[in-house]
């Protein structure tokens, strides 16, 4: 079952001619068209099915510089900023809370990689620390287990991921941006070596840029222009509780679960270990460029061959302008979760916390994750394309730090001094193989 999405109503007419044409509607989309049109940059979004319907809609809601490869700390900096202002930027409500997130730590090796983790991030001056055992029965009251140390960030956050994607789609609405849902865009064309526009299912858009911000499909989609995009689609599986009276308001993560409080008094719950990398044609052609990430995350996730591998097989890898997509055949990826890890995690999450008991799963999901292979996003120019961006690959991370992503994604396509610095986003780092250096730079 999918979650219940804020609708964003699609534009009905149009246009023949844009500034800049953003694919995809999710958190990371629609940041880039809003900030382009707060720089009153003519942009148009098309959303194959309908806005925040995939990945964005379906994480666990936190918004954390805790715990970021420090390359992506300066990302998270700056999308925490704009988080703070969200709701006064959309003029809605996106369900941000600055209410603090905390890693519990069972034993000595936890904590000493957090450890590791918080010298390798005292350059930026983190309100992140170390908390013992008695301050974190202060910040969880009524928590029976009994942990070591937790890392604790007050300035870290929560949002409504339900919420926040229509909410940035609207806002951009308000400032001059074009906005269609069921609309996917088949093709980019050329001129003169250059972008020049994009055929839609509902016709064509001259415009000299193009955003690709499609999440899951954006690999598939780069393929069929010729372009290599290395990103494997990770299944996470995640459940929202019925409301209940009390329980912790900060956000936490320990003991093989994970949780957030939501607006409506329930909680968003998953279990640590419940992902899924789905053996497909793709798996093969990455496997050594994945193997050591892999490998680092085997402990939190299982792989897995089934119908994913035959229906990626013989999915059309490139098709005519003309032509019905993929993704038109498929608005919205809506994975089968792994339904046995929603029991489990709530009866870990009560058994923390016991006044919790009664509490129910009320609903649960999957969503597909593209991850990159040294687990950063591409926001990119692509040099091959003049005029053509990637903002894709976030590797789970896209929903805290999105924001940010469209803000220097739109600084990037004005030529304004970027917000951050783009280098270790850049795409032409799978070309030359810089990226192996950068992840052993960063983990040094």
């Amino acid at each position: 079952m999918a979650p219940k999405m804020d609708t964003v109503q699609s534009d009905t007419v149009l246009p023949r001619r844009t500034s800049v044409v953003v694919i995809g509607g999710g958190i990371v989309g629609t940041s880039t068209a809003l900030f382009l049109a707060e720089k009153g940059i003519p942009v148009v979004l098309c959303e194959k099915g309908r806005v925040g319907g995939e990945q964005s809609g379906r994480n666990w809601g936190w918004t954390r510089v805790m715990g970021r490869d420090v390359r992506e700390i300066p990302l998270g900096l700056e999308s925490l900023k704009l988080w703070r202002r969200m709701n006064a930027i959309t003029g809605a409500e996106t369900g941000f809370r600055q209410a603090g997130i905390v890693y519990l730590c069972e034993d000595q090796a936890t904590i000493d990689r957090h450890e590791a983790w918080l010298e390798k991030a005292r350059p930026f001056q983190l309100d992140s620390r170390l908390v013992g055992p008695e301050e974190l029965a202060t910040l969880f009251p009524g928590m029976a287990r009994s942990f070591k140390a937790g890392l604790y960030t007050p300035s870290d956050g929560k949002a409504e991921p339900t919420k926040a994607s229509p909410a940035i789609a609207e806002a951009a609405r308000k400032l001059g941006a074009k906005v269609f849902t069921e609309c996917a865009v088949r093709t980019i064309e050329t001129k003169g070596g250059r972008v020049s526009g994009v055929v839609t299912e509902k016709g064509q858009i001259d415009c000299d840029t193009v955003v690709l911000a499609g999440g899951a499909w954006s690999r598939l989609f780069a393929g069929s222009l010729g372009l290599k995009l290395p990103a494997l689609n990770m299944l996470s599986s995640v459940m929202r509780t019925t409301p209940v009276q009390g329980g912790p308001e900060l956000a936490g993560s320990g003991a093989g679960f994970s949780f957030r409080k939501r607006l409506d008094g329930g909680y968003t719950v998953a279990l640590r270990a419940s992902g899924v990398a789905e053996i497909t044609p793709d798996s093969f052609k990455l496997f050594f460029d994945f193997l050591p990430h892999l490998l680092a995350e085997r402990h939190e996730m299982s792989l897995r061959f089934g119908s994913r591998f035959f229906e990626e097989l013989m999915r059309p890898s490139r098709w005519a302008a003309d032509a019905i997509t993929p993704m038109e055949k498929m608005r919205v990826l809506d994975p089968k979760p792994v339904a046995s890890s929603f029991t489990k995690a709530r009866d870990m999450f009560v058994s923390a916390f016991p006044a919790l008991k009664g509490i129910e799963v009320a609903e649960g999901w999957g969503g597909l994750i593209d991850a990159t292979p040294d687990a950063i996003p591409v926001i990119s120019p692509v040099d091959s394309i003049p005029g053509f961006f990637l903002t894709t690959g976030f590797s789970g991370h896209g929903f805290g730090i999105g924001p940010g992503a469209g803000k220097l994604a739109a600084d990037l396509i004005a030529g304004d001094t970027p917000a951050v610095d783009p280098k270790p986003y850049r795409y032409s780092r799978f070309l030359d193989g810089s990226w192996r250096m950068d992840r052993q730079m960063a983990r040094m």
